[in-house]
């Protein structure tokens, strides 16, 4: 069916209803990808007793106008999200409780929409998602995030949005509609959100879940759940990421994401399962994977642990680096030691591994590029004893170059016994944005520059 939005264009949806007698709470999904996709998923939803709504997206499979990539599904001018909201809320069968489902650009838009209040919402899950496109999708850092955003325009038949990146790049209104972050109070709803320590929004999954559990209204506060596993964007809850296959436990977390959503639902929407283990409030507000070295069976590591918010308790360390090229705790001994490289815009260091979605992605072995003499390489003394890296981390830098401008890149491995530097995290800046999103400002050769590269949160 063809549902009106308030400019009068209409939206492609189908309508899968239980047996018996409406009214009942609705499941929506909306997708930029095809609903047919989603027909299995609303099948079994339909079969214990909601009524599943899944929608195109403006512009998207049968769905009329021009896809505008989100900017109508937040609280800017067109908000087809909240008026999709409103129609489920007309129609006979429905009770008028709704929640949200889905992953990635499914999980993008329930973001957008939860920030335009609309009338009904329960509950949501997102998973491998954000809901601050700007920061978290196309310029994290300030760098543009090229390939992937790119790759994923055309792919979706988009490109023509490419013009509007690069006549707005750097945060103004244009971005408004499509930065969720601002918008908490009207947040009132729990929440099960999921990532990966390999995903392409792996920090912005992890912002979003605590802002909505510290900032969001009442209903939202205290009331989040967070998953996160040791996986990539197109590879959650399987062994083999990247180069390494994980153990089998890695695959689910002690509370598994199913029963967690399901025992959601249950709260918000009075599905019908057959079992619950838990009440909702007694599952543990996070649950991470520790990632360890996977060639050991002893080894510390390889499990799922819980905690009360993120980051967990434990003892901040920061690591200096070293005129001879070490990482360590102790302080340089030179106040005015520095390390020099040149290197080669026309010669880019090459990805190889990390937070991708076309290209490999997971912790794969990076001695082909730190063997590159435009590579800079700082490690600590071989452990003597098991570390274990739990939260967030970021690369504090201060930087002079001869250029006005340029990118820094920043990986953090984990080296093995036989020498394999594996990738845990990585992250990159902007130099001439001095920290900010609003504009740049050029260096001069005798600038030094003090710069924070965010390489997001990780377990290990």
């Amino acid at each position: 069916m063809a549902v009106p939005m308030r400019d009068g264009a209409t939206l492609a949806t189908d309508v899968y209803l239980p047996s018996g007698d409406p009214p009942w709470p609705t499941l929506l999904i909306r997708t930029p990808y095809g609903r047919g996709l989603q027909s299995e998923v609303a099948r079994d939803y339909a079969s214990v007793d909601l009524a599943v709504v899944v929608q195109d997206m403006r512009g998207r499979g049968d769905s009329e106008g021009t896809d505008p990539v989100y900017h109508s599904d937040g609280d800017g001018a067109l908000q087809d999200g909240y008026d999709t909201f409103v129609w489920i809320r007309e129609q006979p069968w429905a009770y008028g409780t709704i929640a949200t489902f889905g992953g990635s650009a499914l999980g993008i838009v329930q973001y957008l929409q939860a920030a335009s209040a609309p009338p009904g919402l329960v509950a949501m899950h997102p998973a491998a998602a954000v809901g601050d496109l700007y920061d978290e999708i196309y310029f994290p850092g300030g760098v543009f995030r090229h390939q992937l955003v790119v790759q994923w325009l055309i792919d979706q038949g988009s490109k023509g949005y490419l013009e509007q990146i690069e006549a707005h790049p750097y945060v103004d209104a244009f971005w408004d509609p499509v930065q969720a972050s601002n918008k908490l109070d009207v947040i009132k709803v729990p929440a099960l959100h999921l990532g990966g320590w390999y995903d392409i929004f792996t920090q912005g999954t992890i912002d979003a879940f605590l802002r909505y559990q510290h900032q969001a209204g009442p209903g939202a506060r205290g009331r989040q759940k967070l998953v996160m596993g040791p996986w990539t964007h197109d590879r959650f809850h399987k062994q083999e990421q990247g180069q390494l296959r994980l153990p089998a436990e890695a695959k689910h977390a002690p509370y598994p994401v199913g029963d967690v959503l399901n025992t959601l639902l249950d709260e918000t929407l009075g599905t019908r399962w057959d079992t619950i283990a838990d009440n909702y409030d007694a599952i543990p507000p996070v649950q991470y994977y520790v990632m360890g070295d996977v060639d050991d069976p002893t080894a510390p590591g390889n499990q799922w642990r819980t905690a009360p918010d993120w980051p967990p308790q434990g003892a901040k360390v920061r690591l200096h680096l070293q005129q001879d090229n070490l990482l360590a705790e102790r302080c340089p001994t030179s106040a005015n030691a520095t390390t020099r490289y040149r290197y080669d815009p026309e010669r880019p260091v090459p990805t190889i591994g990390g937070a991708n979605l076309y290209i490999d992605a997971g912790p794969y072995d990076q001695r082909p590029i730190e063997n590159r003499d435009d590579v800079v390489v700082f490690s600590t003394e071989s452990l003597t004893e098991p570390v274990e890296v739990t939260g967030r981390v970021q690369a504090h830098l201060f930087v002079r170059i001869d250029r006005p401008d340029t990118d820094l890149m920043v990986r953090l491995s984990d080296v093995y016994p036989d020498g394999r530097s594996m990738l845990v995290a990585d992250g990159a800046l902007r130099l001439a944005t001095w920290g900010t999103n609003t504009g740049i400002e050029s260096l001069r050769p005798t600038d030094v520059v003090e710069g924070v590269v965010d390489l997001g949160s990780t377990s290990i």
